[in-house]
């Protein structure tokens, strides 16, 4: 693994971010400290987007993982695989990440089984290694290396939440949409539209912010107003790509539907 270049997972180009307050100091000083990160935030409010960007500011390589149930501890870890010379060892994500120094992005973590999470513990605490035991090899942490987490409080339940005993290896930041004149700004940059289109869509997903626990699990995020924003800028109606962007992807139910689609009406008329 001597020759494995790690700056593939460097991200080029600088991910557009808008900061909000100081998380960009907060991230950076847990990071300098070699502390584990924890982020928490809605769906779509740039939880992802806020890591690849310090990343890329760091100048550091990012491997990211999207949880799922089926995640196992060798998807993380490694394994060994038969090739034509026999066996050979592939190093999983985290240990590629720990081996020579990146940041190591489990992304919606509560999504895969707490089984599988407990491999982490030994790289959250003083020790900072990871032991592979079907290669009988202990791996200390690069210098460089960080291990990132992010969920969804939302979709929190007691058969999916983070152990205390995981949770308690962190740092914690917590996120949220913008404010609303920042959050048009976004769209505006992100999707091309005009500002008072971006300022009508912003006012739309308050409007179903407001919803949740009302028949919504959650609003229209920001992700999702940078989508109705493109398909505008691109020449689709406004009406159509909001429903495209809006209002198909986050309810099926036909009363819900229908109330968004007043305030459609409303905001936009």
């Amino acid at each position: 693994m001597s020759d494995f270049d790690i700056n593939q997972f460097k991200i080029k180009l600088e991910p557009f971010y808008e900061t909000q307050s100081n998380e960009v100091e907060l991230y950076t000083a847990a990071y300098n400290a070699k502390l584990p990160v924890m982020v928490k935030g809605p769906t779509g409010c740039g939880k992802s987007r806020f890591i690849e960007h310090m990343a890329h500011k760091l100048d550091k390589p990012i491997i990211t993982v999207s949880c799922n149930e089926d995640i196992t501890a060798s998807d993380l870890i490694g394994r060994f695989l038969l090739d034509t010379n026999g066996t050979r060892w592939v190093d999983g994500p985290l240990t590629l990440a720990a081996r020579h120094g990146a940041i190591c992005y489990l992304d919606e973590i509560v999504e895969a089984r707490q089984d599988t999470m407990v491999v982490i513990h030994s790289l959250t605490d003083h020790r900072r290694e990871l032991m592979l035991d079907k290669k009988g090899e202990l791996v200390k942490a690069h210098p460089d290396f960080q291990l990132v987490i992010s969920y969804n409080p939302g979709y929190q339940s007691l058969m999916k939440d983070l152990k205390q005993s995981t949770k308690q290896r962190f740092t914690g930041m917590d996120f949220d949409y913008a404010n609303a004149e920042l959050e048009a700004s976004i769209v505006v940059k992100e999707s091309s539209v005009d500002a008072n289109i971006a300022t009508k869509l912003v006012k739309l997903a308050h409007a179903t912010r407001n919803l949740v626990g009302h028949g919504l699990d959650e609003g229209a995020s920001t992700r999702l107003l940078n989508y109705a924003g493109t398909l505008i800028a691109l020449g689709v109606g406004v009406k159509d790509a909001c429903n495209m962007a809006l209002v198909c992807p986050i309810t099926d139910d036909a009363e819900i539907r229908t109330t968004m689609n007043g305030a459609i009406d409303a905001i936009f008329d």
